[in-house]
């Protein structure tokens, strides 16, 4: 099986894309996480950005259970964190590193992968 974890910089885009993706492939069969956001502030509100112990940590959520890992980026800081997740990550699964239209890459990966 292939893991899939989304790189966004907004959690609820993260979010509401992998709920789109999934109700693509409703018997299951492929597992997804999301690392998407910066956290949040003081006051408890999403901050826009990326967090490569963020993706780093979602690979290896991943790694016991998965053959692979594809790592989906949208723009930017995604495709810096995803490239040093490589080297935070504590499993030695593959990787592979897809910058792609995010929406619609992650709709096409999870539908491929299951």
């Amino acid at each position: 099986m292939i893991g899939i974890v989304a790189v966004s910089h907004s959690a609820r885009l993260g979010e509401a894309a992998l709920e789109l993706a999934l109700q693509m492939v409703p018997g299951g069969g492929v597992r997804v996480e999301v690392a998407a956001g910066a956290g949040v502030d003081a006051d408890g509100a999403p901050v826009l950005g990326t967090d490569a112990v963020a993706v780093a940590t979602a690979i290896d959520a991943l790694a016991a259970d998965c053959d692979g890992v594809l790592v989906l980026m949208d723009l930017g800081s995604a495709v810096l964190s995803a490239e040093l997740a490589l080297e935070l990550r504590a499993s030695d699964v593959p990787v592979r590193l897809v910058p792609a239209p995010f929406v619609e890459g992650l709709l096409a990966a999870v539908v491929a992968a299951a």
